[in-house]
């Protein structure tokens, strides 16, 4: 009778657990599931409603909405980009006591068309000393830095912006860059 008794009471345990295991797949897998939907969900609406709102309020900027190209487009003659080369600033490395010297070109895009032009030309020689004092205060190391011709761009867009007023100049590129 001993051995009627162990098979009878061994059974309804098996069969609980065969439940339990067969019955909680979906179950097991709903918490993976949900996280993997809904964070990068929850990820991105903190992002877009939350954080860049918060940054361009902290940093001055307006919205996307606000600010976005309409603006441009109604006010007609400043929406015109004009491009001016300035061709061949040669300048020593500081640092090196003039054993090396760079040698950039750039074109300076702006909005203003002509008048953006004309007043290029008409500050040339104080718009070719700040870029020129800008470049020479550059070691080697600083340009072999992988940013540093990043760093450049902002740093003349400044020194330009300063000398000509009214934040004329919207873009920089540099067509010409070389080290010896």
């Amino acid at each position: 009778m001993a051995e009627d008794r162990k098979p009878a009471g061994a059974e309804p345990a098996t069969e609980a657990a065969a439940a339990s295991s067969g019955g909680g797949g979906i179950k097991a897998w709903l918490p993976l599931i949900l996280a993997v939907v809904l964070m990068p969900a929850l990820a991105f609406g903190m992002t877009k409603f939350v954080l860049v709102p918060e940054l361009q309020s902290s940093l001055g900027l307006k919205p996307a909405a606000e600010g976005g190209g309409g603006a441009k487009s109604k006010s007609g003659g400043d929406a015109k980009k004009m491009s001016v080369p300035f061709n061949k600033l040669l300048v020593n490395i500081a640092g090196t006591m003039g054993a090396r010297y760079l040698l950039v070109s750039v074109t300076v895009v702006g909005t203003g068309g002509e008048a953006f032009k004309a007043k290029m030309t008409e500050n040339d020689a104080q718009l070719r000393d700040m870029a020129m004092g800008a470049l020479s205060s550059k070691t080697l190391a600083d340009l072999e830095k992988p940013g540093a011709r990043n760093l450049i761009r902002a740093e003349l867009i400044n020194g330009f912006n300063n000398v000509l007023g009214d934040n004329a100049v919207q873009e920089i590129y540099i067509t010409e860059f070389g080290i010896q």
